[in-house]
């Protein structure tokens, strides 16, 4: 009787529960404000049985973000490929139908817009890349194996990150963070204390699948530049010379494994064919001679597409940029202005 008299003694002592830390505070205060603007994005392929009636395939779900009072969502490219119809759940479980906008795989990043239901979404608040510094706090919403709105913290582990995409190009200046990311994280959002986005959770480097303490984000400052051309384009306009280029193959049958790129085609009257730079040459009988390799785009060392690819996407269309190329062995160097391309 003593031993249970002593107990509630002290559990009366006790009294309310310890006050949060100012860090708890900050995380519930983040959640609390960011997600209602994150979403969970089903993706579904429409099929067709032999008696011509249409039925749903699930193809696979993850997350996404609130662009704007528009109705468009930002996620991953790999959460919608391969889907015909797209289904958006909020936080308090209301589902709208979306469609596809537009979709850029080399970044992994697409844009669907809700058809209905535009007045209730509350978009994400935008924060800047070049602010970040390693160390700081990280906040993650999305749905890992379909738990829907799940947060999950850290840190920024490392900024600067080149990571092979889904599109088989480099994604450069990934953020690396260890707040768990898992199946399902893909397109949702990575924060800041502020409840600001710093980027896209779009990729987790494991052994077993789910969260190892190494996720990949793609920065904000990508998605800012891209979402507004996948808006009004569909597509990114890209930053371009006029060529055609040699597959991986096709050059490696013609030069072997010397660096550079090599240009197939230069389109007439495009900036590439004004500064002269000149295209593989058929002859008769089907003898190829060599024209240009690529070699250098301002200060970066091109050795092959993937480096070329990167090289441009640093520039913006107008710009003018030095071209270096390998003709008969000797470097040469062509300004050039960038022009759009697809």
């Amino acid at each position: 009787m003593k031993t249970f008299l002593l107990a509630a003694g002290l559990l009366a002592a006790a009294g309310p529960a310890a006050a949060l830390l100012p860090d708890e505070e900050n995380s519930i205060a983040v959640f609390s404000a960011a997600s209602p603007s994150v979403v969970y994005v089903t993706n579904v392929a429409i099929g067709q049985s032999i008696y011509m009636d249409e039925f749903a395939i699930p193809q696979g779900a993850g997350s996404g973000f609130v662009w704007d009072k528009e109705g468009h969502i930002v996620t991953n490219y790999h959460v919608v490929q391969g889907g015909d119809a797209f289904l958006v759940t909020l936080r308090d479980q209301t589902q709208l139908e979306a469609k596809l906008v537009g979709a850029d795989p080399n970044k992994d990043i697409a844009v669907l817009k809700v058809i209905k239901g535009r007045d209730i979404l509350k978009p994400v608040k935008l924060g800047s890349f070049e602010q970040l510094r390693v160390g700081q706090k990280t906040l993650a919403i999305g749905n890992p194996f379909g738990l829907d709105h799940t947060l999950t913290t850290g840190i920024i582990s490392a900024l600067g990150r080149e990571v092979v995409g889904i599109g088989g190009v480099t994604i450069r200046d990934m953020i690396q963070t260890d707040a768990a990311v898992n199946p399902g994280n893909s397109g949702g959002p990575l924060l800041d204390s502020a409840g600001d986005l710093i980027g896209m959770n779009t990729m987790i480097y494991s052994r077993s699948g789910s969260s190892a303490g190494i996720g990949f984000a793609v920065p904000v400052s990508f998605i800012k530049r891209i979402v507004p051309q996948l808006i009004s384009y569909g597509r990114v306009i890209r930053p371009g010379i006029g060529i055609t280029i040699l597959t991986t193959g096709q050059k490696y049958y013609l030069i072997g494994d010397l660096e550079g790129v090599v240009i197939n085609q230069v389109s007439r009257g495009g900036p590439a064919a004004k500064a002269g730079l000149r295209g593989l040459k058929r002859l008769p009988g089907g003898r190829v001679v060599l024209g240009d390799i690529i070699v250098g785009v301002g200060e970066h060392e091109v050795k092959d597409f993937d480096d070329l690819y990167n090289a441009l996407d640093r520039y913006k269309v107008g710009d003018t940029v030095d071209i270096s190329v390998l003709r008969d062995g000797k470097l040469i160097k062509r300004s050039i202005t960038l022009i759009g391309v697809q």
